[in-house]
């Protein structure tokens, strides 16, 4: 399929009047859901180099690089990016994947959008606070969910109970 003016033109038409008839939220609305928004160069000073690139840009830790793979207390994972507890330990398991895993967020802490970066479809996770890229989830996880959240450790931090 080719892009030309006039498709990209209407669609940005379209997209301008559904964010203005409340169909597609605007950058003000999703402020109003309680994101929590930095510049970028507030970004870059807040995270580490690493952490900056995988919640910012989408990027992936490397596998088993992570320190909270062995993490085991009772306790609660947070974004690193803005603190937003996202995950109960309770829910962390043992994936054998090389990222902190676990089985089901906590109520209303992570947003999904579809991710074909590597041509095919995932299901992207992100903080529903800052909407930093947390990692992926996929449905090969354990009951009761099915569910696999595969994160990065540098997108998570860990606060003990």
């Amino acid at each position: 399929m080719s892009l030309d003016r006039r498709t990209l033109l209407t669609g940005t038409a379209m997209l301008g009047f559904s964010s203005l008839f409340g169909l597609w939220p605007a950058k003000a609305d999703i402020n109003r859901m309680g994101a929590y928004r930095l510049t970028d160069a507030e970004w870059r000073k807040k995270l580490s180099p690493l952490a900056y690139n995988v919640l910012r840009h989408a990027a992936t830790e490397r596998a088993g690089t992570s320190p909270l793979l062995q993490e085991h207390r009772k306790g609660t994972f947070a974004c690193a990016g803005c603190d937003l507890k996202l995950y109960d330990s309770s829910t962390k398991f043992e994936s054998h994947t090389g990222w902190p895993s676990f089985w089901k967020p906590l109520p209303k802490a992570i947003g999904t959008s579809t991710d074909d970066e590597l041509g095919y479809q995932r299901t992207e996770v992100h903080c529903s606070r800052c909407l930093g890229h947390l990692g992926h989830v996929f449905d090969d996880g354990p009951k009761p969910t099915g569910l696999r959240y595969c994160m990065n450790g540098v997108a998570l931090k860990f606060i003990p109970a």
